[in-house]
């Protein structure tokens, strides 16, 4: 049974934003890494070592093709187990890994396994809630789990320098291996029994089908990738930008603590605010806003050095916090219709958005060498793409099928 009204749980939260927060762990603890991980595995070229960022996303997306659908025949608990499997045999692959090849390798499987708990986190939560009210629980889940990319380049400094770059894997472990038993101990399955879809060569095809039935579900999932992709070519160059374009190798775990609270107090804000006006109207206002901060910073700064790091600071501060009135809400615009398939929703959703954003990140990216101002380029480019593709929906509608 749906919750439409009942407040949510706190513990709730708390899970599904501790299953989510993995992926954020296993990107952000190595930021601070990755050179030394290049000398270690003789790569010493920083625009390479963006792609120990990128395609872990490229597994995340690939791997919701498999745990969505499955999750929709054997319920939502025993492909979490199965993906914290192969999460720990994708990490001990990167710590044996002799080269930036195989490490790459370890990378994508590590972002296979770890699509099932952040992919199903949001099945869980679309299992039980609905409408706006799912958009305030997905909204204090994102909070929740922002605080792992606040803490986590700061927490991978200090383990670096300490212990050495391969115990930040060891503790990504660890985490995982704690949330796994609490998620074992602590939730039901979600998933009703006579809500399974027999497993069949046909039930990705027939679950596609119906995805594509949804115009709003297909817009914002579009929406959602070209923003994702705009904010990896941040995420992949952060490293990059502050360590060797603005020397601050110290205090760069700070600043990106300090950007992502930005996103997680407009995160938290938005689960107040959605319930009063709207999943729909607070995403719209906050993408215009994104647009305008990045056409802004890209007038301001065309064909000039880069500004001091406070300026930029506060260009990506705001930027960030439209971020958090986005994606939390584009998500359950996208799932909102498709409850009846929530799996292969989800894995669809997720798919789409990672396979778009991954190469708008890698050739934004690329010319992210000398200079910020590629990265608001970015910004401002996928951002009037995402309001030109909301133009195109009036209002919920379902579209006939094909």
């Amino acid at each position: 049974m749906q919750k439409e009204t009942q407040k949510p749980n706190f513990e709730f939260i708390a899970l599904m934003a501790a299953l989510m927060s993995i992926v954020a762990l296993a990107i952000d603890a190595i930021l601070p890494a990755l050179s030394n991980i290049g000398v270690a595995i003789n790569s010493l070229d920083p625009i390479d070592h963006q792609l120990l960022i990128t395609m872990i996303f490229l597994g995340l997306g690939v791997g919701q093709l498999f745990f969505g659908p499955l999750s929709d025949s054997y319920g939502r608990k025993p492909m979490v187990y199965l993906g914290f499997t192969l999460f720990v045999i994708a990490s001990m692959i990167c710590l044996l890994a002799p080269s930036l090849e195989i490490m790459i390798l370890g990378r994508i499987l590590q972002g296979v396994g770890l699509s099932g708990p952040r992919t199903l986190a949001i099945s869980i939560i679309r299992d039980t809630y609905k409408g706006d009210y799912m958009a305030k629980v997905m909204s204090f889940v994102v909070a929740f789990f922002i605080l792992i990319p606040v803490v986590a380049p700061a927490i991978g400094k200090i383990i670096l320098d300490n212990f050495g770059w391969k115990a930040i894997f060891y503790v990504q472990l660890v985490f995982g291996l704690i949330v796994c038993f609490w998620f074992w101990k602590r939730q039901a399955e979600t998933l009703r029994p006579e809500y399974k879809i027999p497993i069949s060569s046909s039930v990705f095809i027939d679950g596609a089908r119906e995805f594509l039935k949804y115009r709003e579900t297909i817009i914002y999932t579009l929406m959602s990738g070209m923003v994702t992709g705009a904010f990896l070519v941040y995420l992949s160059a952060a490293q990059h930008v502050f360590e060797n374009q603005y020397g601050l190798k110290e205090a760069f775990p700070y600043i990106f603590a300090g950007l992502a609270i930005s996103i997680g107090l407009s995160t938290l804000l938005n689960g107040t605010l959605v319930m009063k006006f709207g999943m729909r109207k607070l995403s719209r206002l906050a993408l215009i806003g994104f647009c305008a901060i990045a056409i802004m910073y890209s007038l301001l700064f065309w064909n000039s050095p880069n500004p001091s790091i406070f300026v930029l600071v506060g260009f990506l501060s705001a930027q960030f916090f439209c971020l958090g009135f986005m994606w939390g809400n584009y998500r359950s615009i996208a799932m909102e219709p498709i409850g009846h398939i929530a799996g292969i929703g989800a894995a669809i959703n997720g798919f789409v958005s990672t396979l778009l954003a991954i190469p708008i990140a890698t050739f934004i990216g690329d010319f992210v060498q000398d200079s910020v101002w590629p990265l608001f380029a970015g910004l401002a480019i996928c951002g009037l793409l995402s309001l030109f593709t909301l133009m195109m929906v009036k209002k919920p509608k379902r579209v006939a099928a094909a």
